[in-house]
């Protein structure tokens, strides 16, 4: 029994902040000379991205303007992960209901009531009674929804949300499944002068998307067969990319070696996924990819011999939203969606995401049109 992908739905905070002058702000807090400014600067500019979200308007002011981080020269006292979790708290729950809204939009046959299960994935924050019970409440869900959390997975978190949401369809075909990826990562920032941290600093954004898998495909549009999936984890990236939960926040280690990482797996990565498909690389015309950073896509145009046009959904996600953690490949399939029409019937679309461990996935979707919409 197919599986099928029928509405992605997004959501951004209400603070929108040029690339430029998050640079601008993130100089000022590492108290960075002139030099250093400018080597940091170049590093934004080079970074593919335009403008990110964030929950946080402080991104966009100068100190004495902030509302979250201290009004002093170092910003300190720096805030502690109580107050970072009460931020997240806070915010992601109407996110998560703007995205939700969203999805749903798209199937008005699709009742909230309708919710067999629901699927919430975060990595920036968690508490209990958690995200999960509160969209129950706010979403109008049936109070006896079953309930599943993936935490703490990083950027590919969305493809174990996804096979889970297979498997429900898979075991009731009658399965209707909400998955809910909501990520806060701006809330995380560190003072950290490492190479490392300076990068995730240039990278990481704030968003929310929401997705409907069911064993039938939209009455209206397109869907997405979940076609097949292929894992592979990188063991020699083990500290290349990782989240640890300190003192200050979360901190992200994004490592300039996990390019290089993903360069030596795509390949095999890739074949691993089509090997007992009828379907080989060249058949696939239509790419959904993480953009875990531009060097990412990059190596990988030129390890699977694909063109920055192939690339160009992962781009534009990259460019008007940066890299949101676990919700970004939704924003990305989202975007592939809607250049959809019916003459892209039954075309393969290939999708990769990456994250801790070192993790890379795979997924092969196929373009799905209802027969009814024909009728």
């Amino acid at each position: 029994m197919t599986t099928y992908l029928c509405a992605i739905g997004t959501a951004t905070p209400p603070h929108l902040i040029p690339q430029p002058q998050i640079a601008d702000f993130m100089a000022s807090a590492l108290q960075l000379d002139a030099p250093d400014t400018r080597k940091l600067q170049a590093l934004y500019r080079v970074s593919g991205i335009g403008q990110r979200y964030s929950v946080l308007p402080d991104y966009g002011r100068v100190n004495g303007e902030f509302t979250f981080f201290p009004n002093s020269p170092d910003l300190e006292p720096f805030p502690t992960v109580g107050q970072r979790m009460g931020v997240y708290r806070e915010h992601a729950l109407p996110l998560s209901v703007a995205a939700v809204h969203d999805c749903l939009r798209q199937v008005p046959d699709v009742a909230p009531s309708a919710i067999t299960h629901l699927i919430t994935v975060s990595c920036t924050g968690m508490y209990a009674p958690g995200l999960d019970i509160e969209l129950v409440a706010n979403l109008g869900l049936s109070t006896a929804v079953r309930r599943t959390c993936v935490n703490f997975m990083g950027c590919y978190a969305a493809f174990n949300a996804l096979k889970l949401a297979e498997a429900f369809c898979q075991a009731d075909a009658d399965a209707c499944v909400l998955v809910v990826c909501t990520e806060l990562c701006t809330i995380h920032f560190q003072k950290n002068h490492e190479e490392d941290h300076l990068v995730s600093n240039a990278l990481f954004g704030d968003g929310s998307a929401a997705a409907l898998v069911r064993s039938r495909p939209a009455k209206h549009g397109p869907s997405l067969a979940l076609t097949a999936f292929h894992c592979e984890i990188e063991p020699d990236g083990h500290a290349d990319m990782a989240w640890h939960i300190n003192d200050f926040g979360f901190e992200m280690t994004l490592s300039s070696y996990v390019p290089r990482m993903i360069q030596r797996g795509i390949r095999q990565l890739t074949d691993g996924l089509l090997r007992n498909l009828p379907v080989e690389l060249a058949d696939i015309q239509a790419f959904a990819i993480h953009p875990g950073g531009r060097k990412i896509l990059e190596t990988i145009e030129k390890e699977l011999g694909l063109t920055t046009n192939d690339n160009r959904f992962a781009y534009s996600v990259l460019r008007d939203y940066g890299n949101m953690s676990s919700a970004t490949v939704l924003f990305v399939l989202r975007e592939l969606l809607q250049s959809l029409t019916p003459a892209n019937n039954q075309e393969p679309v290939l999708s990769f995401a990456f994250g801790p461990g070192l993790t890379l996935e795979a997924m092969l979707l196929t373009v799905a049109y209802c027969e009814c919409a024909a009728l």
